[in-house]
């Protein structure tokens, strides 16, 4: 339909409006105040109204069109002349013609803008077609309406926008929700097939690149990947390979490409580049003889790491790829990637931290015969990572074992470095046999200074230097049978006596470690021979399904049921109170005690008489022979004599002189009751005296000093040759 109807004539423009559509009033102004850069506006406007990508029309104030650009010409098949002068009924017979003048008349009665969710389409469309249309008043200086304009856009943009953003936001909760990168990349293929593309691919490198972002020039390498997940709509689809075969992309594949410019790629099936890529591998030829007309190839980047690659392809729609298709490909597929890349940094400081936490533990438990002992490590099973629990057995002098348990704060590589420098200092303050609250207390200030050591680096404050450790200290004495113990706010120790009878031990609890300027407490008891000892973390009665009386009548029940090897127990406890991977590392102790009886024991109380010193060397070699260790004997004698010379000489009485027979290690012990310590010189060559303790650090195997609360005990242990 052309020209202008019947008996009509054509409406010029609005009233104060030029007929070439500026702005009203632009024409009749001409002001030459207005100048070139008005008339460049002018223009600029002109412009934006025919170049629009929305429908635009301009009705005066007889609903007659003056004005349409060329979206509203394409859209209807007419043109501008065409449409001049006619209502928007005849332009395009339909209902909702009609419904929109008659809103453009509300408008022009000073209704305000009116909106319509069906607008004007071509000739033959319905309400239905996706159009929304907006009425707005166009008005003089004085404020008086003297056009209306109409503006609508199809929806369908705005409907696959909204799809991809909820994709996208799909996508945020279901890539992603396992410490597994070959479920991750599962999880990507899953979300964008069927709703983004007919086929997806995730091909994983099996080392990932590093460096910073590629250059576009960069060459093109070979790409050898293993493909890690699939999904097609179709069970036979061009994605179907099976999941963990390798596969070698050629250097010129738009694979290899993509991964060296670092972006991602369209490709129809036309494209040379696919073409030559479905000549060299067998894979891309059957990728394109399964009919996919449309591929992208996205790489997967993360932290300046380069994962991998994902493909995505049509065959079933008929729709190509778009740059906004491409858009959301690349969103998706940056969120797979930071989750792999997350999940291998993890799994590599998981490898780390174990390493180093299994290093500092001890690797196998010393001989010592006052305990039978069983040990159980087992690491958190949540991304938190390794923490800082930790045991350790000491030997002691006088046939005594230390038994230690730690819990250092965090996780991760820090938090097992400081539980090695705790447990090194641990060892340490153990070899100068300090009492258990003393070793607490120096413990205490270690990791103050620990603490102000850290204080000024960066991420110190997780658990600075170690504080709010809990440390557990206990002294088993095999002759005495008597147990002395002190916790910096560590749970308290299980005890189970021969008759199956449990109990915690009643220990102080004392405040864990760092705080300062709190006294620790030792507790001691004795413990009859075969009594179980049960040290432990409190992740042990940390499980999240019960509560921790339960959790305790748990404990005690695997505890007192009898068992032949302490292995055995520690399986039981274990198995009774976990029911899945421990959300805190645990470490477990469980400790059977032995006793040093009268007959491997000899003491003898001596005067501090220098004659004495023949008589303590003649019990000596009877106390020997009567153990058959006359081999010994030698070498006892001159220990003896040396060590009661020099409390005779350096210190107080009561002197007391003690054989410790225990398997192969022969103990001798002096105790006088002064505190003053002997200290090992070398002796000038006229000096009379000097030599001895030097003698004794030659032919013993170890020797020392430690103290109680009146006095102090020299010890030398020898070895014995094996019967």
């Amino acid at each position: 339909m052309t020209g202008t109807p019947e008996g009509q004539t054509p409406a010029g423009p609005p009233e104060g409006e030029a007929a070439g559509g500026g702005a009203p009033g632009s024409e009749t102004a001409g002001s030459e105040a207005a100048g070139s850069e008005a008339a460049g506006s002018g223009r600029l406007g002109e412009w934006a109204f025919r170049q629009s990508p929305c429908v635009l029309a301009v009705f005066d104030a007889d609903l007659r069109l003056v004005r349409a650009n060329a979206g509203m010409e394409q859209v209807l098949s007419l043109t501008e002349d065409q449409m001049r002068g006619r209502r928007l009924p005849e332009i395009v017979p339909h209902p909702v013609s009609d419904e929109t003048e008659a809103k453009m008349r509300r408008v022009l009665e000073g209704g305000g803008p009116q909106h319509l969710r069906a607008g004007a389409g071509p000739a033959g469309t319905g309400a239905d077609d996706g159009w929304s249309t907006s009425l707005v008043p166009l008005k003089d200086p004085a404020g008086r309406v003297r056009a209306v304009c109409l503006a609508a856009h199809q929806r369908l943009q705005e409907h696959l926008a909204r799809q991809r953003m909820l994709l996208l936001s799909e996508a945020s909760a279901r890539i992603g929700t396992t410490a597994d990168s070959g479920r991750t990349a599962q999880e990507l293929a899953d979300i964008a097939v069927p709703r983004l593309a007919d086929f997806a691919a995730v091909d994983l490198l099996d080392a990932p690149r590093h460096g910073g972002e590629p250059s576009p020039a960069a060459p093109a390498r070979p790409l050898a990947t293993t493909r890690t997940a699939v999904r097609s709509v179709l069970d036979d689809g061009p994605a179907a390979s099976a999941a963990g075969t390798k596969t070698l992309y050629p250097a010129l594949s738009p694979v290899a490409r993509c991964l060296s410019q670092g972006h991602g790629a369209l490709y129809d099936a036309a494209d040379p580049d696919l073409l030559r890529w479905a000549r060299q591998d067998p894979g891309a030829a059957r990728l394109l003889g399964s009919g996919t007309h449309s591929v992208m190839v996205v790489p997967m980047r993360a932290h300046g790491a380069t994962l991998g690659v994902a493909l995505f392809g049509r065959h079933r729609r008929a729709e190509p790829f778009e740059a906004d298709d491409l858009w959301l490909a690349e969103e998706l597929t940056a969120k797979a990637a930071v989750s792999i890349h997350t999940t291998r940094r993890d799994s590599r400081e998981h490898t780390s931290t174990m390493t180093l936490q299994r290093s500092l533990l001890p690797q196998t438990l010393p001989d010592q015969g006052a305990l039978d002992i069983a040990t159980r490590y087992l690491p958190a099973g949540t991304r938190a990572g390794v923490g800082g629990d930790w045991f350790d057995v000491i030997p002691l002098s006088g046939a005594r074992v230390a038994l230690v348990v730690g819990d250092v704060v965090g996780h991760g590589i820090r938090a097992s470095a400081t539980m090695g420098r705790l447990r090194t200092a641990v060892r340490t303050l153990a070899d100068v046999d300090l009492p258990p609250d003393e070793l607490l207390t120096h413990l205490d200030d270690l990791v103050l200074h620990l603490s102000a050591d850290e204080g000024g680096t960066e991420g110190a404050d997780e658990s600075a230097g170690g504080i709010g450790t809990t440390c557990l200290y206990a002294v088993y004495d095999p002759v005495s049978r008597r147990c002395a113990l002190a916790r910096a706010g560590h749970p308290p120790p299980a005890a189970v006596t021969p008759d199956g009878a449990v109990r915690f031990l009643d220990v102080p609890a004392g405040p864990p470690l760092g705080l300062g300027g709190l006294p620790f407490e030792t507790f001691e008891t004795e413990l009859p021979e075969g009594s179980l000892l049960a040290l432990y973390t409190d992740g042990l009665l940390a499980a999240r399904d019960h509560d921790i009386d339960e959790a305790l009548d748990k404990m005690f029940a695997a505890l007192a049921r009898p068992a032949k090897t302490l292995d055995t127990v520690c399986d039981r406890v274990l198995t009774a109170m976990l029911t899945h991977r421990p959300d805190d590392d645990i470490a477990l102790l469980v400790a059977r005690t032995r006793a040093l009886h009268a007959d491997r024991v000899a003491a003898w109380d001596l005067a501090s008489d220098p004659a004495v010193v023949a008589r303590a060397r003649k019990h000596a070699t009877e106390q020997l022979t009567a153990w058959g260790l006359d081999d010994a004997a030698f070498i006892t004698e001159l220990t003896v004599s040396e060590l009661v010379t020099n409390a005779i000489r350096y210190g107080r009485p009561p002197i007391q002189l003690r054989l410790i027979h225990e398997d192969s290690t022969l103990t001798c012990e002096v105790f006088d009751s002064s505190s003053t310590a002997p200290h090992m010189r070398r002796a000038r060559t006229f000096d009379e005296g000097g030599r001895g303790l030097l003698l004794v650090g030659q032919l013993a195997r170890r020797w020392g000093t430690r103290h109680a609360l009146t006095g102090k005990t020299v010890w030398a242990e020898q070895s014995l040759s094996p019967d």
